[in-house]
C-alpha cells in the first residue's frame, strides 16, 4: 500500500493523480493507523519549514513516523518541504526537523552579478552523484520542475543522490537506506517525475 501523509501541508491530489496514472493506487492519510500499516509512504509538502513541523507535530504522527521510518525501515519517499523536514532545522524558521539526514536547510545566496531569482523556480537539470535504485532506466539528460527558495545542504556526502546548478551547485536530492527525498516536484515534471514515482514504487 502507498501511504500519502496529509498533514496538512502538501501538494498531495497531482502526486494522487500521477500515481493513479502509473496504475498504482495510493490512499491519502492523517491517521496513525494507515501509516503504521504503510508498505511505502510518501511524505510530501509545500512552505513554510516551521509551518510543516508545526502540521506533523499537532497531527501527532511524527512518534508513527520514526517508528516506520527509523525502526521498522519502511521506504519513505519526501517532496520537496517533505525532505527538507527529513533535515535537522532550515534557516527558514527556529523549529528542529526530523533528522533523519545529518544536512541542513539553507537559503540560496547568489552571487547579484548572476542576476538571477529566488525562489528557483521552473525546469533543471539534475547531475546524478551515486548509483540508486530511484533512477533505474532513467530517460537521457533527466530534468525536473523546481519551485524552493531554500536548499539542502549535507553534511554526509554519501548521501548526496543528486546535484543541480542555479547560481551555484546545490544538492537536490538525498538518500541514505530507506529514507529517499527530492527537492524537485516529480508530480510537475512530466515522464522524468513519473519514472521517478514508479522507481520509488517499484523497487523500493
Amino acid at each position: 500500500m502507498i501511504t500519502i501523509v496529509d498533514y496538512g501541508a502538501g501538494n498531495i491530489g497531482s502526486i494522487q493523480n500521477m500515481i493513479r496514472k502509473i496504475g498504482v493506487n495510493a490512499i491519502v492519510t492523517s491517521k496513525k493507523v494507515d501509516i503504521l500499516h504503510a508498505d511505502k509512504l510518501i511524505l510530501p509538502g509545500v512552505g513554510n519549514f516551521d509551518y510543516g513541523m508545526k502540521q506533523l507535530t499537532n497531527s501527532g504522527l511524527i512518534d508513527s513516523l520514526n517508528k516506520k521510518v527509523l525502526l521498522d525501515k519502511t521506504p519513505i519517499l519526501g517532496i520537496c518541504l517533505g525532505v527538507q523536514l527529513f533535515t535537522k532545522g532550515s534557516e527558514e524558521g527556529t523549529l528542529k526537523g526530523l533528522s533523519w539526514f545529518d544536512a541542513e536547510t539553507i537559503k540560496f545566496r547568489i552571487p547579484i552579478e548572476r542576476n538571477l531569482k529566488v525562489p528557483h523556480m521552473g525546469w533543471n537539470e539534475v547531475v546524478i552523484k551515486k548509483e540508486s535504485k530511484l533512477f533505474t532506466s532513467m530517460y537521457l539528460d533527466p530534468r525536473f520542475y523546481f519551485v524552493h527558495a531554500y536548499h539542502l545542504k549535507s553534511n554526509s556526502p554519501t548521501d548526496i543522490l543528486t546535484e543541480s546548478t542555479y547560481g551555484y551547485n546545490f544538492v537536490s536530492s538525498l538518500e541514505k537506506e530507506n529514507i529517499v527525498g527530492v527537492q524537485f516536484h516529480p508530480e510537475k515534471s512530466h515522464k522524468f517525475g513519473m519514472k521517478i514515482l514508479k522507481n520509488f514504487i517499484q523497487y523500493y
